[in-house]
């Protein structure tokens, strides 16, 4: 595919973008998101009363726009600046803050803050190909985000708790030169980590892990695990190593630090979709910017996010 560069027409006129979109969602010519019919019996509707875009169903008599059955749905937004902001979003490694979107769209913060969320949607992958196979390593390893909660200590006043087991929770799979997948979970325990790695993760792989003793029950079910001693200073024996998810826990943590700053907690699993994504759709993997932009377009289709259902959050 050809690169579209920021100065390509798509990006600032509207017609331009929703031909675009159209011909993204659409290859073989308009699908109608009521009935499914294709092509046949589908015609565009003219007249300026209906403004340019619309199409009319003959099979179930209904009228659509490719804005239908997608995260921008009754969205207000010109299609040009929703798909500048999935670039800067699907191009920016370390993430795109709602307050830059905001500036750069000439918009509010809370709609920049939902179109944002919108397209962390898209990014989604809620049902991903499984990981690793015969001959293929998993990295497996767990971090930690957020403040810890705070606690009354006598003679100081309010301070944080030590440790991490009131920090939020992080399990990440890597697949050694292919995708990653994030999941927020409530705790670290054997139980939780089976329902995260099992059905990812295929049995014939390599599961490598650091030295925690959660990881030791769930390696047997694997046709190998290995593991790395990182209380003793061991991070790499031969092939062994969790360099890679490290390596991805490092720009997530970069970019909630240094780009977003604050993320609440039921909001967590989206920001873990946005980076997953990138990660997952990398130029090492031969995806380049307007590539990615485009498969993030994509993810788009069949998916909404109301601002109600954002506010509750999401479920891992």
């Amino acid at each position: 595919m050809t690169p579209i560069e920021l100065s390509n027409p798509v990006y600032s006129d509207e017609d331009a973008a929703r031909t675009h979109i159209e011909s993204i969602r659409w290859p073989n010519g308009p699908v109608c998101p009521h009935c499914g019919v294709i092509n046949d019996g589908i015609r565009p509707l003219g007249g300026k009363s209906m403004g340019p875009g619309w199409y009319y169903c003959s099979s179930c008599k209904d009228k659509f726009t490719v804005r239908m059955g997608t995260v921008y749905e009754r969205s207000h937004l010109p299609l040009h600046k929703w798909l500048l902001a999935f670039r800067l979003m699907a191009s920016s490694k370390k993430g795109f803050s709602a307050h830059q979107l905001s500036r750069t769209l000439n918009v509010t913060y809370k709609t920049a803050w939902f179109v944002a969320h919108r397209i962390r949607e898209a990014m989604a992958d809620h049902d991903p190909e499984p990981f690793g196979g015969k001959d293929k390593v998993v990295e497996v390893d767990e971090t930690f985000q957020g403040p810890a909660d705070d606690i009354f200590v006598n003679g100081k006043g309010w301070q944080k708790k030590r440790g991490t087991a009131s920090k939020r929770k992080i399990v990440s799979l890597v697949e050694r030169g292919g995708r990653a997948k994030s999941v927020k979970v409530e705790d670290l325990t054997v139980k939780t980590l089976k329902k995260v790695i099992f059905p990812t993760v295929v049995l014939d792989s390599t599961l490598n892990t650091d030295e925690a003793q959660h990881y030791k029950e769930i390696g047997r079910e694997f046709t190998k695990h290995e593991s790395v001693n990182h209380s003793q200073g061991e991070y790499a024996r031969g092939e062994t190593c969790t360099n890679h998810v490290e390596g991805f826990f490092s720009i997530f943590k970069r970019g909630m630090v240094g780009v977003y700053q604050h993320c609440g907690e039921q909001h967590l699993q989206r920001y873990l979709h946005e980076f997953d994504f990138r990660y997952s759709n990398r130029i090492k993997l031969g995806c380049d910017d307007s590539e990615r932009t485009t498969r993030a377009i994509k993810g788009a289709d069949g998916k909404r996010l109301t601002y109600r259902r954002l506010n509750i959050g999401e479920a891992a």
